[in-house]
C-alpha cells in the first residue's frame, strides 16, 4: 500500500492511499482539524466526495477504524503507530507480573524500558494520567507510548505474553 502526501497551503495536507484496483482514497486534513473524505477511480481521475467529518468525530472514527475499540480479529498486540519509530500500545498486567502491585516509581518502567505509561484502564475506570504514586495491579491494562525497542523490553519486563 501506498500513501502519497502533499501539503496544501492555506488548507492543510492531503493524503492518497492507493487502494483495490488502482483506486485512490483521498483525506484531506484541514487545519481547522475538519476532514473530507474523497474516491478516486485512478491517479487521473477527478475525486468525488464520500463525506466530511468534524475533528472530534474524525478523530473518534479513526480509532474505531484502528481497532482501539474493537479488534474484529483474534490477536495479541493492539497498537498505533505515532511515527515510523513511536508506538502507543496496551498491556494486561498478569497476577504473576513482577510489576503488579508496585507504583509506577517504584516499578521504574520508564529508567527500566523506556516507555511511559499514558494511561490505565482498571475495569470501567480509565486513569489517565497515571501518578507515579499509582499502583499497578493484577488486571490492569496499561497504555503505553514508546519506541518499538522500548516496547519490546517492557512485554519482557512484564512477562506475559505481551500486548492486549
Amino acid at each position: 500500500m501506498t500513501i502519497y502526501e502533499s501539503d496544501l497551503p492555506g488548507v492543510g495536507k492531503k493524503y492518497e492511499v492507493e487502494i483495490d484496483g488502482g483506486k485512490r482514497l483521498v483525506i484531506v486534513t484541514h487545519n481547522t482539524g475538519k476532514r473530507e473524505v474523497y474516491l478516486k477511480a485512478d491517479a487521473d481521475a477527478d475525486s468525488d466526495k464520500l463525506f466530511e467529518l468534524p475533528d472530534r468525530l474524525a478523530r473518534k472514527v479513526g480509532t474505531i477504524l484502528e481497532g482501539a475499540y474493537f479488534q474484529p480479529v483474534q490477536t495479541n498486540r493492539v497498537e498505533t503507530m505515532l511515527s515510523d519509530e513511536t508506538f502507543i500500545e496496551w498491556y494486561g498486567v498478569a497476577q504473576d507480573s513482577e510489576i503488579a502491585g508496585q507504583t509506577i516509581a517504584d516499578a521504574g518502567i520508564r529508567e527500566r524500558t523506556g516507555v511511559s505509561i499514558i494511561a490505565i484502564q482498571r475495569g470501567s475506570e480509565i486513569i489517565t494520567p497515571p501518578t507515579p504514586e499509582t499502583v499497578i495491579e493484577d488486571g490492569d491494562t496499561l497504555v503505553v507510548v514508546g519506541e518499538r525497542e522500548d516496547c519490546i523490553e517492557f512485554e519482557q519486563l512484564l512477562g506475559n505474553g505481551g500486548p492486549e
